[in-house]
């Protein structure tokens, strides 16, 4: 398809009209020549490429150039332009649409499903750990004070906060709906908050 053909009227006035563009004519360089092309018309008063709304506006005087002349002289400069190759998309950005294209494809893939459920898996547990880390260790007097038992409750809060998360689906929707059923999973849980608090009594 010639790209003057995507060049769209959005309005026409006496002695003004307004084009929309294809995005390729909206690069600095092809809306710099563009502009200075036109204004180059007998008649055309002023043309300014608006790149960022891909907008169009020329300013001309009927009676030295008609509307329909300056159709043509819009379209033969446009076919010069293409023919110079300027419409085409740099390379640049053709790699980055490729690169986006790809990772567009990959989240839509289950494999992009799985990896990215299992990164915000690992992004919520580590932003729990960090907080369980800062009520846990209690300051960094108990680090100092003994070490050992503070990196086992930080490690025992993070292994509870993970089990929690990994299995909260099944406690929401099938634990709680039929406690007697999974009885034994609840008594697992309760066992472990147990040894979690217990863990925590001072010697």
């Amino acid at each position: 398809m010639a790209i003057q053909k995507q060049f769209l009227l959005r309005y026409r006035g006496d002695g003004h009209v307004r084009f929309q563009l294809p995005e390729p004519a909206c690069q600095a360089e092809v809306a710099k020549l563009l502009a200075a092309k036109l204004v180059e018309i007998d008649g055309v008063r002023s043309a300014r490429l608006y790149r960022s709304q891909r907008k169009l506006s020329i300013r001309y005087d009927d009676a030295v150039c008609g509307f329909n002349q300056l159709a043509i002289r819009l379209s033969r400069i446009v076919a010069e332009l293409e023919q110079q190759g300027l419409f085409e998309t740099p390379l640049a950005d053709k790699a980055k649409k490729s690169i986006l294209n790809i990772g567009q494809r990959l989240q839509q893939t289950h494999v992009g499903g799985w990896f990215r459920e299992k990164y915000q898996a690992g992004k919520e547990t580590l932003q729990a750990a960090k907080i369980v880390g800062k009520l846990g260790v209690k300051g960094p007097k108990a680090l100092i004070k003994d070490p050992e038992k503070a990196t086992i409750d930080f490690l025992n809060d993070v292994l509870v906060l993970y089990l929690i998360k990994t299995h909260w689906t099944r406690i929401t929707q099938e634990w709680l709906v039929r406690p007697f059923v999974y009885r034994y999973e609840w008594m697992a849980l309760f066992y472990m908050f147990f040894l979690l608090v217990r863990s925590r009594r001072p010697k």
